[in-house]
């Protein structure tokens, strides 16, 4: 008898068996992980979708407001205490469906119960009649803008007559403006625009607008250089001064093109003709009321422009100011933050509000 034969063949099969069940274990462990992969990747998906709901929703919530608003008695202004702009609501908003409702953490389920719950959202809306419209803007305002600011008066000229240049079609420039001929001259040529501005960060193109006086104070946020921090003693020749603002913070490239006086602060209010620092901030101590706060129960919304002579505007120039300002806002950027879980997004939608009946959706992203 062979036994030293039979246990080597024993040991073989042995070792073919443990070989197979390796094999085995390495493959079972590739498709569990496998999915693993694809579950993860199907319920990212099915969140992005969900995601994406919750802004939509959001956003049709907004219209809701909004309308709602316009609704409610038809109060014939917006201003910051009424329950769009996350005020308590005034006048007829505290007796319609807007009572006691809020922006913030509104909660989207699927079916009922709080076992269906999918996320939260909250909401904020921002009007942008509270700037001015910097493709309709008479050379003026952009020019009183300027000059608020505190930008060198031998600058006021190119910068305003260049924004002019840029939002209009044509090929010759004002006499200190510039058209394409200026910026294909540049170490890094393109063409002027000639048509209006899409997005306010257009005027970093235009010639004269630089970064400073595009940011304002957010200007040490934005490409940062050396030495670049200031004390606040002045400004050396040649260095750009400390803007109290940007014009980013004045101008938005789309409103209905009137300044609303319930909602501009204190920087855009003295774009407007006739008004300076003293002016603007009795503006808006009349309409935040008692109090001296805007977006409060006790604030005194203007119910039209006329009703700024009682803040010490000149009543010779209520005719002017009637082409430029309202108490009525009609172009709205709502931002929704939306909350799956850990997981966060914020969705922006631009909506422009014609009547209760009719608010658009003209543009829909997420940041």
């Amino acid at each position: 008898m062979n036994l030293t034969a039979t246990r080597k063949n024993n040991g073989i099969a042995l070792i073919v068996v443990l070989l197979a069940i390796a094999g085995l274990t390495v493959l079972a462990a590739g498709f569990a992980f496998s999915m693993k992969i694809e579950t993860r990747l199907a319920m990212k998906a099915d969140s992005e979708q969900q995601m994406q709901w919750l802004g939509r929703s959001g956003v049709e919530t907004a219209r809701w407001v909004l309308a709602e608003e316009m609704r409610a008695g038809y109060q014939g202004y917006d201003s910051l205490n009424q329950i769009w702009a996350g005020g308590p609501g005034s006048g007829a908003e505290t007796n319609s469906d807007l009572s006691g409702f809020s922006l913030q953490n509104i909660t989207m389920s699927e079916g009922s119960g709080d076992e269906q719950v999918i996320g939260t959202y909250s909401i904020k809306i921002v009007d942008l009649e509270r700037k001015m419209n910097i493709n309709t803007a008479p050379p003026m305002l952009i020019q009183q803008a300027l000059t608020v600011m505190g930008v060198n008066a031998n600058s006021i000229n190119t910068v305003a007559d260049s924004i002019e240049d840029w939002v209009q079609p044509g090929d010759e420039p004002r006499p200190a403006g510039a058209k394409s001929d200026y910026y294909q001259g540049l170490s890094t040529p393109y063409y002027a625009k000639d048509a209006p501005m899409d997005d306010i960060s257009e005027l970093l193109l235009v010639k004269g607008v630089t970064r400073e006086m595009y940011w304002g104070p957010e200007a040490e946020n934005h490409n940062p250089g050396t030495f670049q921090h200031k004390l606040g003693f002045g400004s050396a020749p040649g260095e750009e001064p400390n803007y109290p603002f940007g014009l980013k913070d004045v101008f938005t490239p789309i409103s209905a093109g009137r300044i609303n006086i319930n909602t501009a602060d204190i920087n855009t209010l003295q774009i407007i003709p006739g008004v300076d620092a003293n002016v603007a901030a009795d503006i808006i101590k009349f309409r935040a009321g008692p109090d001296g706060q805007d977006g409060t129960a006790d604030d005194m919304p203007y119910r039209s422009v006329g009703q700024l002579q009682q803040a010490g505007v000149n009543p010779q120039l209520m005719g002017q100011l009637g082409q430029i300002c309202d108490v009525r806002s009609h172009t709205f950027e709502v931002h929704i933050a939306a909350q799956i879980g850990n997981i966060q997004r914020e969705y922006v939608a631009l909506l422009l509000r014609n009547s209760a009946t009719d608010i658009q959706v003209v543009g829909f992203w997420w940041k």
